[in-house]
């Protein structure tokens, strides 16, 4: 039921109506006040509606029924911008940070606040640099006078590097892993197809050497060869899917930086 109230007042968030949004999610949460996500959406009702006290309230509770949801640590430093509370954005922004270092609505954010802590200063400018075909987004031509900003960007493209070296080992790994699973199966293959009375000596390799061994134990060898090959294999497919995303996040983050998006 507190689900069937949260998808009502989804639609009135949808159409603006965040006064009747904020009515059904509180409905939600008296019938299930564990939920952070009831939270999260009446806190951006009540930021629709412009009342940023309530809203930092609903999204402090949300973060602390869970420490790794990130619209609410987002939905917290919206609102303590608009507040004024510029040094509890930026802690509110930096713990969000931690939970996902590479977050580029939280980076835009932080962004946002060292812009209005620093009015005078003058944003980055686009240096004509584009991320693509896995090549470093932008130079550093055009960067900011605001030493702060230079900085970070330098961090980001530091990061952006050590990512890329992480996501081409890991391919490396991943290609030889899928060798290593493709000489075993052959091998297997080829070793069936002796007759299991044959008088074929087998041997198996043993550091630098190799040693007489049976037909079982050369074929357990080889399944777990294969078994753990393929095991390693599926364990570097998914860390490359994260750092393909994480790259994306990197350029996207240093692009915005670049162009002085706030």
């Amino acid at each position: 039921e507190a689900e069937e109230k949260k998808a009502l007042g989804n639609k009135h968030f949808a159409a603006k109506e965040y006064e009747k949004a904020i009515k059904l999610y509180s409905e939600a949460i008296r019938l299930d006040g564990k939920n952070h996500v009831y939270y999260s959406n009446r806190s951006a009702s009540y930021g629709g509606l412009k009342d940023w006290e309530n809203a930092a309230k609903d999204a402090k509770e949300c973060i602390k029924i869970n420490p790794t949801f990130l619209k609410g640590f987002y939905r917290l430093a919206t609102a303590q911008i608009e507040l004024g509370d510029l040094d509890g954005a930026t802690a509110t922004i930096k713990s969000g940070l931690s939970v996902d270092p590479d977050n580029s609505q939280l980076h835009k954010q932080l962004r946002i606040v060292k812009a209005k802590k620093n009015p005078t200063k003058v944003g980055a400018r686009s240096d004509g640099g584009a991320a693509g075909g896995g090549t470093m987004p932008g130079g550093l031509a055009g960067a900011s006078s605001d030493p702060t900003a230079n900085k970070e960007l330098m961090d980001l493209r530091m990061q952006y590097m050590q990512t890329k070296k992480d996501y081409g080992l890991t391919q490396a790994e991943a290609n030889k892993l899928q060798r290593e699973v493709k000489v075993s199966e052959l091998t297997r293959s080829e070793l069936e197809s002796l007759p299991e009375n044959s008088d074929a000596k087998m041997y198996q390799g043993v550091g630098k050497v190799f040693m007489l061994s049976t037909r079982e134990a050369v074929f357990a060898t080889l399944d777990k060869t294969i078994k753990d090959s393929q095991s390693k294999e599926a364990d570097c497919s998914k860390k490359t899917s994260y750092l393909e995303n994480r790259l994306k996040s990197q350029e996207q983050n240093i692009r915005e930086l670049l162009s002085g998006a706030s």
